[in-house]
């Protein structure tokens, strides 16, 4: 598949990200950039404009739901789709997600069939509304 879609995965666990990073780019639709540090992660978001990003919220220096309302509130990355993906399973967390306009919250073990299927859920969200 030429056109790929562009993934963001910000999550400070390595290993997770390369599981994560492998399987996705596995199914060929997909192009994924990783990075385990928040504020490297909101950089690359204006610079690549990923189609999606995938945020954990427990990370060092920023917290994801930081990360969410600073990419949010930014013309350049508010449009791009964010998947919470943490193991944060409380409902505040969740509600406080959504209320900063995350796009959806997949709790952490996830399997990669239901990643994958939030993922293409979100992107035909997004291209309805074009």
């Amino acid at each position: 598949m030429a056109n790929k879609k562009k993934i963001l995965l910000i999550d400070d666990e390595e290993n997770f990200c390369f599981l994560v990073k492998q399987n996705l780019e596995d199914t060929g639709e997909f192009s994924v950039e990783a990075v385990n540090d928040p504020d490297k992660g909101i950089k690359l978001a204006h610079k690549i404009v990923p189609d999606v990003i995938l945020l954990d919220i427990t990370m060092p220096k920023k917290s994801g739901l930081q990360v969410l309302e600073i990419l949010k509130q930014n013309t350049k990355t508010m449009a791009i789709p964010i998947i919470m993906l943490t193991a944060h399973s409380d409902s505040d967390t969740k509600l406080k997600a959504s209320y900063l306009y995350g796009d959806d919250y997949l709790v952490k073990p996830v399997s990669y069939e239901v990643l994958k299927a939030k993922i293409d859920e979100v992107l035909d969200r997004k291209s309805r509304f074009k």
